[in-house]
């Protein structure tokens, strides 16, 4: 069963080693501020016997109003693709724009803001790395026990599926700990490979 959650008030820090399968490759971090301004930073390098097979290296700045995104900022440079995103709340809704096209979504949007477990009851989430706002269902997969920070820890786990215009765009699990605080998520690539976020 999904519960509201009251919003997170106070600064906070997360950091993620990153594991494709068993291989680490690199780290995530996310700092939420006093004043509800995150900064998200993850930096991954895939190699294959010694060669860099596949490079990610992404920033993203968030404005927040309560449960609202008010501004989103964001760069990623993916195998040497550049892409940059911006959006702001104005009147007429939350405008983003990835110097491609424009679009004008609700008035109160979120991106995938695992540090907030309200994510959990949105139908619809703003992909900050290209500006996808995508269709989203959760499912309550129940308690589990997992290691974090190399103690066993009870958890809520979810499972998390977002699509767009029909086709599945992400696969992802994830798990809350005393039901707010964010432990763990993986991520199913469509090629089966696991990407797993372990807290430092």
């Amino acid at each position: 069963m999904l519960v509201l959650f009251s919003s997170p008030l106070l600064a906070k820090e997360w950091a993620f080693d990153v594991f494709l399968d068993k291989s680490k490759i690199g780290l995530h971090t996310f700092k939420l501020d006093q004043n509800n301004f995150l900064t998200s930073r993850a930096q991954f390098i895939v190699k294959v016997f010694f060669i860099n097979a596949y490079s990610y290296d992404h920033t993203a700045k968030e404005q927040w109003q309560g449960d609202c995104l008010s501004g989103l900022v964001a760069n990623t440079i993916e195998d040497k693709v550049v892409t940059n995103i911006k959006g702001t709340k104005k009147e007429a809704g939350f405008e983003i724009n990835n110097s491609k096209a424009k679009q004008i979504l609700p008035q109160c949007v979120m991106t995938f803001a695992y540090w907030n477990p309200k994510i959990l009851l949105q139908k619809k989430l703003l992909n900050p790395q290209n500006a996808e706002y995508l269709d989203t269902t959760f499912e309550d997969l129940g308690i589990k026990t997992i290691n974090v920070k190399g103690m066993p820890t009870e958890t809520q786990h979810y499972k998390l599926n977002g699509s767009l215009d029909g086709k599945t765009k992400l696969n992802i699990e994830l798990w809350y700990a005393g039901n707010t605080d964010w432990v763990a998520l993986k991520s199913t690539t469509p090629e089966g490979y696991e990407i797993i976020y372990s807290l430092k």
